[in-house]
């Protein structure tokens, strides 16, 4: 069985991963074993279920972004967490490392957003169109060192590379983002985007759920895991 991430959260009705940079949470063209299917290894073998095991995707991360990824084990799991997510009732936190300080200390950043698929990239659009989405997002400076920013991030709509595009667009692409304009690439490829948090009321209990993941154990985060 591959190495399943960091489990945060495990009930009968949902489980919570803390994703490393550079998995992919569903399958995709490049063939690699997606999140989603490693977890499903998991569960046969810990429950050791016979047959196929139903493991719903409600939302997904970028591949190079780490953090809490949330998976349903049931299919009244997963339509309800579907809902909740599409009628934005799920609250993310994220936090993004940048080397540039941003403009103002706190913000919120309200933009439109042209996604170009053929790029797998999104663009600031000056006026709406048919083609472009309303973006919004939150975030505020929590930490410096001597060389970085970390900012902490309230995601108010869930755009494609919403955070990242709207970052570069104020001259503060995350670190390692080399498709938004950072100038170096991390040594792992990823970038310095984590899904810090996720706060919804639980799909089936119906009970306030907080799923929170700690930092990546790389260098960069462990020095603001102690200076935040």
């Amino acid at each position: 069985m591959n190495d399943v991430p960091e489990i945060l959260y495990e009930d009968n009705h949902i489980i919570a991963l803390n994703k490393k940079s550079g998995q992919i949470v569903q399958g995709d063209k490049t063939g690699d074993i997606p999140l989603s299917e490693i977890v499903k290894q998991y569960i046969k073998a810990k429950y050791n279920k016979p047959g196929d095991v139903f493991i719903g995707v409600p939302h997904r991360l970028d591949r190079p972004v780490s953090g809490v990824v949330l998976f349903a084990r049931t299919s009244k799991a997963l339509t309800r967490l579907n809902e909740i997510f599409r009628s934005k009732e799920a609250k993310k936190t994220y936090f993004a490392i940048c080397s540039e300080q941003p403009p103002k200390d706190s913000d919120r950043l309200v933009n439109y957003i042209l996604r170009n698929t053929k790029q797998n990239k999104s663009y600031i659009s000056e006026v709406s169109t048919e083609n472009t989405k309303q973006a919004i997002l939150d975030y505020k400076l929590i930490a410096k060192s001597e060389k970085y920013f970390l900012l902490e991030i309230n995601l108010l709509t869930g755009r494609h590379h919403q955070i990242r595009c709207q970052l570069a667009h104020i001259d503060c692409p995350i670190k390692g983002d080399l498709k938004y304009g950072y100038k170096r690439a991390n040594e792992n490829g990823g970038i310095n985007l984590h899904a810090g948090e996720i706060n919804i009321v639980h799909p089936v209990k119906k009970e306030p759920l907080i799923i929170k993941a700690p930092f990546p154990d790389e260098k960069i985060w462990r020095v603001f895991s102690e200076i935040k």
